[in-house]
């Protein structure tokens, strides 16, 4: 397979399942572009995994068989027909991607198939650093830096920011899905336990949710605020996909946060002209 037939199979997977993250590596020169989605496509194959209806035996197995392709990856044997494989061994050759960071990305995987949960916010965090501060990291590799290993906490920090959004947007999703990702000693210390009735409404206090989730909301706000330092050393064209990427996100959890009972409904979301609005301001410079 020609790598140029890998990077595209790449770029249509990214186009088409990326969603909020496709308006900012659409800003990206072709390179960089290529190479992200090279990183896009695999994370999305690990967190299909990890989302599926198969068995939680059958998931952590093929976890493992991620982990078993990205040493294939790292080790150079690229002569794989799987064009994600290829594409993703080229883009670390070119861009030395943290490969590594691939890994934390798994265990977080693995712990939400053994439903792990998070006692408190330290915990939680963690897994946020495996599942998205990994991919901040990843991108900040292809990005480029003056001193990548002073700028990767920031990215890490980006990562936490955008994570802390998606577990807040997706909080009755999760519950559907037997997941709850906000902090144990938060839930007792606002006297919230998010059970709900046969109906499905929420049997907490609602004045005590709705404090919870401005709670959260404030502080995954604290989040973005260290993470868009990032902003600053990245160049121009780096610069607005990270900042539409991250913009999207932040104009979510804005949302989320005036109108928290609204998260009690179900997921929020951004209506496409919007996010195209995001990206655009981002290619003009601006901050989100």
């Amino acid at each position: 397979m020609r790598i140029d037939d890998a990077y595209d199979a790449c770029v249509t997977i990214t186009r088409r399942q990326a969603g909020n993250f496709s308006y900012g590596i659409r800003l990206l020169p072709e390179p960089k572009r290529n190479a992200l989605s090279a990183v896009y496509a695999f994370a999305r194959r690990v967190d299909d995994i990890g989302d599926g209806d198969l068995s939680p035996e059958v998931k952590l197995k093929g976890l493992e068989d991620a982990r078993t392709d990205l040493r294939s990856v790292e080790f150079g044997l690229d002569g794989s027909r799987d064009p994600v494989l290829l594409a993703l061994s080229d883009a670390t050759r070119r861009f030395d991607l943290p490969l590594d960071a691939f890994d934390e990305l798994i265990d977080g995987c693995r712990a939400d198939v053994l439903g792990v949960e998070y006692p408190s916010f330290t915990a939680l965090r963690r897994y946020c650093q495996c599942v998205a501060g990994s991919i901040g990291r990843l991108s900040l590799a292809i990005f480029g830096s003056p001193d990548r290993a002073r700028d990767e906490p920031v990215a890490d920090d980006l990562g936490v920011a955008l994570q802390l959004t998606n577990i807040l947007r997706d909080v009755v999703e999760d519950l559907d899905n037997g997941r709850v990702y906000l902090p144990g000693d938060e839930l007792a210390r606002f006297g919230c336990t998010l059970d709900r009735a046969d109906d499905g409404t929420f049997v907490d206090d609602p004045e005590n949710l709705v404090a919870l989730l401005e709670f959260q909301a404030a502080r995954a706000a604290e989040w973005y605020e260290r993470g868009l330092r990032l902003l600053d050393v990245l160049d121009g064209r780096s610069r607005a996909c990270c900042a539409a990427m991250a913009g999207i996100y932040h104009r979510l959890l804005t949302r989320m946060a005036l109108r928290p009972s609204s998260i009690l409904r179900g997921r929020t979301s951004l209506p496409d002209w919007e996010k195209a609005l995001v990206a655009g301001v981002a290619l003009l410079g601006g901050t989100p």
